[in-house]
């Protein structure tokens, strides 16, 4: 017996969402992915030295910037801490994404850096529940990405 395989229906996109005066309407998993990206280069230029390099909190090493990742202690998951500025550091791409015990050495140098004190309240605010408004989205969007064209600028990154 022979069967005929059907050609699969490609799905349709939905359309984009406009309100009534035509605007785009953004979701919230856009808005926070818009986030990510501007936070990310903020911290990296934030932990960047004025020649282009960076030492990884996790392995200590000094590489270029463009080898750094915005390496969060407590998981992006945690959106309570996902855009905070003490859970969120230079690292080389290595430790971010392929080392097991970065943690490890993160959590020495992490403690270092902010101290006990903010160390645990850190702790503390990522087991807590936070829902960002869309409003707060934006704005913090606007504020991370001024903050990082301004590095940018000081920095010749």
């Amino acid at each position: 017996m022979y069967y005929i395989k059907k050609p699969k229906k490609k799905k349709e996109k939905p359309l984009p969402l406009f309100d009534k005066a035509g605007i785009k309407i953004k979701k919230k998993p856009d808005l926070v992915a818009k986030l990510d990206k501007v936070f990310s280069r903020y911290i990296r230029l934030r932990d960047c030295m004025p020649n282009g390099y960076f030492r990884c909190i996790s392995c200590a090493q000094i590489k270029p910037y463009e080898q750094a990742d915005c390496g969060h202690f407590h998981s992006r998951r945690h959106m309570a801490t996902r855009f905070d500025e003490d859970n969120a550091h230079a690292e080389c791409r290595a430790c971010n994404r392929f080392s097991a015990d970065h943690l490890i050495h993160y959590e020495k140098n992490l403690k270092s850096k902010i101290g006990q004190q903010r160390f645990d309240k850190l702790a503390w605010r990522a087991s807590q529940a936070k829902k960002w408004t869309d409003f707060e989205l934006i704005e913090l969007t606007k504020y991370y990405k001024a903050l990082g064209d301004k590095l940018s600028k000081e920095k010749g990154l």
